[in-house]
């Protein structure tokens, strides 16, 4: 099946939803496809960013936070900080799919960013205007805003049955 220029979001309280979209990025580069990993929200994972470096240059993968904590173990202080870095985050991913860098882009935990109100339902907008027709978008998270599910094309929840 020809999955270009859809966006597709996998989310809920279940474990996979990562593995899932790193999952279909394998396959996308395996097929010759240009992919662009973006993680949010997960501080720096040292081990499991060092693995998935291995895979440039089929594919890239970028994290802009700063922190080695995750996100929900950060004070106040420190979100506010690291807040700016996602942001930026978000602004690379804009400018990825302006330039048509890659076929596949993928925003891993971009959901949880929009969940902890660090970028406006605009924004999120902004950012599926700037897709080219024949890009495809993964995004990840736990909770999926209304809105959002207007703006995707597939919606996937994942949950633990057993646990």
């Amino acid at each position: 099946m020809d999955d270009s220029g859809r966006v597709q979001i996998y989310y809920g309280d279940g474990r996979g939803k990562s593995a899932a979209a790193l999952g279909y990025a394998l396959q996308a580069a395996g097929a010759g496809r240009s992919v662009i990993v973006i993680q949010f929200l997960k501080g720096r994972m040292a081990e499991e960013s060092a693995f998935l470096q291995r895979l440039e240059p089929e594919i890239k993968v970028f994290h802009f936070e700063k922190s080695e904590k995750r996100y929900e173990t950060l004070s106040e202080q420190e979100k506010l900080e690291e807040n700016r870095n996602l942001k930026n985050g978000v602004n690379f991913a804009k400018k990825v799919l302006l330039n048509d860098e890659c076929s596949l882009l993928i925003l891993d935990e971009l959901l949880g960013v929009v969940d902890n109100n660090v970028v406006t339902k605009e924004e999120m907008e902004a950012l599926f205007q700037a897709k080219a027709d024949e890009t495809q978008i993964i995004l990840t998270g736990r909770s999926l805003p209304g809105y959002m599910r207007e703006l995707a094309d597939e919606v996937y929840q994942i949950q633990s049955e057993k646990g």
